[in-house]
């Protein structure tokens, strides 16, 4: 499993790094997210999945 963040649509709501710790972080200057690794690990799929389904502005993308 892949994941991406379009930096376009993220607004830095903060709630994927919340879920997801190990697999988003945040930027210093602007808070907005960017994935850890765009390979995710099994054992982090089923938060990044529920980060992707809560992201107000569907910025998270799984492949």
């Amino acid at each position: 499993m892949k994941v991406q963040v379009d930096a376009q649509r993220c607004q830095g709501h903060t709630l994927c790094a919340m879920i997801a710790p190990n697999s988003f972080e945040l930027s210093d200057i602007d808070g907005h997210s960017a994935p850890v690794d765009e390979d995710v690990p099994a054992e982090y799929q089923e938060q990044v999945r529920e980060a992707a389904h809560s992201c107000p502005e569907r910025a998270i993308t799984i492949l």
